[in-house]
């Protein structure tokens, strides 16, 4: 079955198509899908704008009613949409379709603020002058996708947009187009303008680029790798396009000498290895004092040998196949790095072969590594993670922040002095005390520093800073 784009409110077929194949079994054809042409792009956006402005008439309550319907369709059929996203992305049958519920709590939570939209007002300077200020659409939103969370972070783009009064071009990545294909023909059948959702498939290097390059585009919500990430900001400076980012991470656990050690090596396992070390969040440097150093490691190992990798849709698989073959290649070729450095691969690192023909490979961990070393520096996508090994807190905080990006950070300690300390001065956008790296909440604010994240926070209130523009008006009563 060939799936089509949704173009100015039709779905149509575009100019090429590609595969969508399973990364568990390659023989597994999930579906066909439609590469969106230029023209096509041009088209909907000409729709969208139009389409914004009817949607930024509609009454408050009508717009809660789509994002709420929405939400709930989402919740309802979380374990049919999670399963068809965990054959295609790969990762274990309950992460899937506990996605795609979060997905739809995004919707219901912004839903909700669709009622909350309360401006604020105050007295002029002037005698006899009152302000108001409040916030309108920004217009139309260029959303950008990854694979890794192909419903979840739409969704966490999408939903606030549609809040806030904007139209929307959705550009999801092309190794998941059928979970963004679910995700749009629910969203297509509800109360809304033609052509004020859209979903254009393509490659980035096509579509992707002529959408940011785009002067009918008011601003773009990427999520994706920092040189994509800046390639997209030069474009879209050229129009003094409003952008937001979210982009690469080197998230660190530190574990103390006062620790929970079998906490921390649960902690530390879910945030290496959930979803195939896939995330933004994944913690890929273990940073361990020496006074537990020797202990936390033969039991990280243990549980690292342990785990079961196997088919995604499996019970009782808890790591997943790599997403693709060019990713599998890339997280091997991490490995070697990472040996060449001198680092220690103590378990996993290799390929598998399974029963399906997939893109498996063991979990690995490195140790004896630096902080400086490569396989610490760059982001590598892959069930892979490192213990830095350090003689005090003080060491361990250093380690921490010494690093390019700023996403999340987390510590594991019994001290309320020493957690209390981390989280003030932990240089991340998210800091996690006793809990994973990976994992946040949708109410509240998302996002980091340095290379992980440029322009305003996603999620929860903050997320009006980019979807909305500010209005002050000035109003006169005359006198009296």
């Amino acid at each position: 079955m060939l799936h089509k784009n949704l173009i100015a409110g039709e779905w149509l077929v575009g100019e090429s198509e590609i595969e969508n194949r399973s990364p568990s079994d390659v023989t597994d054809l999930i579906g066909v899908f439609a590469q969106a042409s230029s023209d096509q792009l041009e088209a909907t956006l000409d729709q969208a704008q139009q389409a914004q402005r009817e949607w930024a008439a509609y009454g408050m309550e009508r717009k809660q009613a789509v994002l709420m319907n929405i939400g709930n369709e989402l919740m309802a059929r979380s374990a049919e949409l999670g399963a068809l996203l965990s054959r295609e992305e790969g990762k274990p049958l309950a992460e899937g379709k506990g996605e795609v519920y979060r997905a739809g709590q995004f919707f219901t939570y912004y839903a909700a603020e669709c009622l909350r939209q309360i401006g604020e007002n105050a007295d002029s300077v002037r005698p006899n002058i009152e302000v108001d200020v409040r916030r309108e659409p920004v217009g139309v939103v260029a959303v950008i996708s990854p694979w890794n969370f192909p419903t979840a972070t739409a969704s966490w783009k999408i939903a606030p947009a549609l809040c806030y009064g904007n139209a929307v071009v959705w550009k999801p990545a092309n190794i998941t187009p059928a979970s963004a294909y679910a995700l749009t023909e629910i969203i297509a059948r509800q109360d809304i303008p033609k052509g004020l959702f859209s979903l254009v498939m393509g490659s980035g290097s096509g579509i992707g680029e002529r959408l940011v390059q785009s002067p009918k585009v008011n601003a773009v919500t990427f999520t994706g790798s920092v040189p994509v990430g800046k390639r997209i900001a030069i474009a879209a400076i050229q129009n003094l396009t409003k952008v937001q980012m979210e982009m690469g991470s080197k998230n660190a656990l530190a574990v103390m000498d006062d620790a929970d050690i079998d906490l921390a090596v649960t902690l530390a396992l879910g945030g290496a290895f959930g979803g195939t070390g896939q995330k933004c969040t994944a913690s890929s440097r273990l940073v361990v004092h020496e006074a537990i150093h020797d202990t936390f490691v033969e039991k990280l190992v243990a549980g690292t040998k342990a785990m079961k990798v196997g088919h995604a849709l499996e019970e009782g698989t808890q790591m997943g196949p790599v997403v693709s073959a060019e990713q599998l290649a890339e997280n091997l070729a991490y490995v070697d790095l990472g040996k060449s450095e001198g680092a220690e691969l103590c378990c996993g690192g290799e390929r598998l072969e399974m029963p399906h023909d997939g893109f498996y490979m063991s979990p690995g961990v490195f140790l004896n590594t630096l902080n400086d070393f490569r396989i610490n520096r760059e982001e590598m996508f892959a069930p892979l993670t490192s213990v830095i090994k350090v003689a005090s807190y003080d060491e361990a905080l250093s380690v921490v922040n010494d690093t390019n990006f700023g996403l999340t950070s987390g510590i594991v300690t019994k001290s309320l002095a020493r957690a209390t300390h981390f989280r003030r001065n932990a240089r991340t956008g998210v800091v996690t005390i006793n809990l994973p790296t990976a994992g946040t909440d949708y109410h509240v604010p998302f996002g980091g520093r340095g290379d992980s994240s440029y322009g305003s926070r996603e999620q929860g209130k903050a997320a009006a800073e980019f979807y909305t523009t500010v209005k002050t008006a000035y109003i006169s009563a005359g006198p009296v």
